[in-house]
């Protein structure tokens, strides 16, 4: 069947504008599938979407779909150049061809490229949903052509030594993970977006750094006299605590108070009852260094809440409990947030603070916005004395980076109490300069 002369121009300009359709099909939906979350296609294919699993699968070999775009962009380009030059030369005009060719540029650039692009950048989970049935099927009629290019590729590439890439895995490490918490602000809240910043925290947090120092633990010396213990007994806010011969590490047991306290109330309780108690709840210890994520295993699987931290000779360093690392992950939820900054520490005026200095500098750094260094030293107490490098008298005063210790009351060989000045407001230096001290 033979043509009328005017449809074959008609019949070029229909085939070149379904070319340039497909080329900017192509264009945007390889942009949109690049770009759509992963995490979220797969949470919609889990409900049971249909493309959304077809999506996933595609996403899952991305050599696959991305092969049969390019074998489709490919064939599309070229097929329109050439009709575009038919068209041209079909015009007999002298600069026909090359002016053709500007045209398509402007055109494939504009409309084929950046126009598709940025809608799909714009909006990528819809346009690829929506492409991820007509992927599938191009994926499909594509795979022999598929099979002999990749062969192609892959044949030369291997003349230069490289190999055929496995697939990289798709698991987040817990430094990306805190970025997408921390972007996810928009719609998790503040304190839950804490929570889970400080559970990804755990694995860098060791008990060293939220212990109870030694001479912080409060205990029963069977050394003292029988009245002194009785009064210790009665007083104490503690549910347990360690029973110890003359000093700590000499540990009899771990006394729960709810097992004494119906004796202690009707006065029958003796020195010997009381030992017995102590020595039916061994003693729990752990190694200093030890990740807080671990200890929360180790509190879980031996069903203890309460443990001394020991270093290499086999001294208690200090206690950790399990409330201790709850609290690293919520808050402190023993006191009201809303009227007390921190268990150790007192607001004497606007910038000034009296802290008990047995306070960790992680903790005091979290529950205020400072910004005290925490590479070394553990407590304020050894931050101080760190850098003045003698125990000081009581009116000592030093500077960390931006803050300004007084050193308030010594006992014991440790500074007991200081009086902090922090910068207020906070300046943006004031981190590198705490850092730096």
């Amino acid at each position: 069947m033979n043509l009328p002369p005017t449809a074959l121009p008609l019949f070029g300009l229909l085939a070149l504008l379904v070319l340039l359709l497909i080329v900017a099909f192509s264009s945007g939906t390889e942009v949109a599938m690049l770009s759509v979350n992963r995490y979220r296609i797969r949470h919609r294919a889990q409900a049971g979407q249909l493309s959304a699993r077809v999506l996933e699968r595609l996403l899952h070999k991305p050599d696959e779909w991305l092969g049969a775009n390019l074998v489709i962009l490919a064939a599309a380009s070229v097929f329109a150049s050439a009709i575009a030059t038919l068209l041209a030369e079909r015009t007999g005009q002298r600069y026909a061809v090359p002016a053709a060719g500007v045209a398509l540029t402007l055109v494939v650039i504009v409309f084929c490229e950046l126009t598709p692009k940025i809608y799909a950048a714009s909006n990528p989970e819809g346009v690829a949903l929506h492409a991820a049935g007509i992927y599938r099927v191009l994926v499909l009629v594509a795979r022999p052509a598929l099979w002999l290019t990749n062969s192609m590729a892959y044949g030369f590439l291997g003349l230069f030594g490289v190999g055929r890439a496995t697939h990289p895995s798709q698991a987040l490490s817990a430094e990306e993970l805190r970025t997408v918490v921390t972007e996810a602000a928009p719609v998790i809240p503040a304190r839950h977006r804490q929570m889970l910043l400080s559970i990804l925290d755990l694995g860098r947090i060791t008990v060293n750094d939220i212990m109870i120092p030694r001479q912080e633990i409060s205990g029963i010396d069977l050394n003292e006299s029988w009245e002194e213990i009785l009064d210790r007994l009665r007083q104490t806010p503690h549910t347990r605590l360690p029973v110890y011969e003359g000093e700590l590490d000499n540990l009899i047991g771990l006394l729960h108070m709810k097992r004494v306290a119906r004796e202690l109330v009707r006065g029958e309780l003796t020195r010997e009852r009381l030992i017995e108690i102590a020595r039916g709840r061994e003693s729990y210890f752990v190694p200093e260094g030890t990740p807080l994520n671990v200890q929360l295993a180790h509190f879980q699987r031996n069903r203890r809440r309460f443990a001394f931290v020991v270093n290499e000779y086999g001294d208690i360093e200090g206690l950790v409990t399990l409330e201790d690392i709850l609290e690293e992950i919520v808050g402190e939820f023993t006191t009201d947030p809303a009227t007390v900054t921190h268990k150790d520490v007192h607001v004497e005026r606007p910038g000034v603070f009296i802290v008990n200095a047995s306070a960790t500098v992680r903790a005091l750094n979290r529950a205020l916005g400072w910004q005290l260094p925490t590479g070394g030293p553990k407590t304020i107490n050894g931050l101080l004395l760190e850098h003045l490098e003698t125990i000081p008298d009581p009116g000592t005063m030093v500077r960390v980076g931006a803050y300004e210790f007084e050193v308030l009351q010594v006992a014991d060989n440790a500074i007991r109490t200081v009086r902090v000045r922090a910068p207020a407001p906070q300046l943006p230096g004031a981190a590198n300069a705490a850092s730096s001290a």
